[in-house]
């Protein structure tokens, strides 16, 4: 096969203690999974879940142990953070049930869905899709990847994020309104998922803006923490 120009080097994120690389294929995120996060952000109740997707090239790596500069996006004055519990799939399916879920997830990382809310906010007062918004350049951010045998316990995991060593977010995993199988279960009745998705699955409360010279850092139990710095 003749490409017409090189093909993109493969968007890969480290895995953990090891010198693997998990090649990613898609990154699915959950809107508003979080009950207080769904408050802040003016709604309330258990909706039904609902996805959006951000290019696989939106990924900045952060490697343990390290700062990662992630420049400041374009067209926005208002850059918001949002931390989340990341799911890796090892094993790809359709219609995956809640309880079979576990055996096709790989591991877990934290990771952050930065956010251009002001474009975001005008999309959706136009009823327009918040691609400007959601899947931006380095919008992805994402720390390594912990095998899933090495994080028993991510389901009561506590979820924290903070901006110049001041706490911005902090919640347990175990506030998601669509726990992790379930997750599954629904994304995978619209989309067949396959080995290397990611799913970012909610933010809980606290998201706020960052500027340049902030840096972020952010880590639930058990796995690698992560640190950015905005350029």
């Amino acid at each position: 096969m003749r490409f017409a120009f090189p093909p993109p080097p493969s968007i890969a994120v480290p895995v953990l203690g090891t010198d693997e690389r998990f090649p990613v294929h898609r990154i699915y995120c959950v809107g508003r999974n979080y009950e207080e996060h769904a408050k802040e952000m003016g709604f309330t109740g258990r909706e039904p879940p609902f996805f959006f997707l951000k290019p696989a090239d939106a990924i900045v790596v952060a490697e343990a142990g390290q700062t990662v500069d992630m420049p400041y996006p374009s067209l926005t004055q208002n850059l918001h953070h949002e931390v989340e519990l990341v799911v890796a799939i090892g094993r790809g399916g359709q219609n995956i049930s809640a309880a079979a879920a576990q055996a096709h997830i790989f591991g877990y990382a934290v990771g952050l869905d930065m956010t251009r809310r002001d474009l975001q906010t005008e999309m959706k007062k136009q009823g327009r899709p918040w691609c400007i918004g959601k899947a931006h350049d380095q919008s992805a951010p994402i720390g390594p990847i912990t095998p899933a045998a090495q994080a028993p316990d991510i389901a009561s995991a506590e979820l924290w994020m903070q901006v110049n060593g001041i706490d911005r977010q902090r919640s347990q995993v175990s506030k998601l309104i669509w726990n992790i199988g379930e997750v599954i279960e629904h994304l995978s009745t619209a989309w067949a998922l396959q080995p290397g998705d990611l799913i970012y699955t909610g933010t809980p409360e606290g998201v706020g803006a960052v500027c340049r010279g902030d840096i972020m850092r952010a880590g639930a139990e058990g796995l690698a923490s992560i640190s950015v710095r905005v350029t």
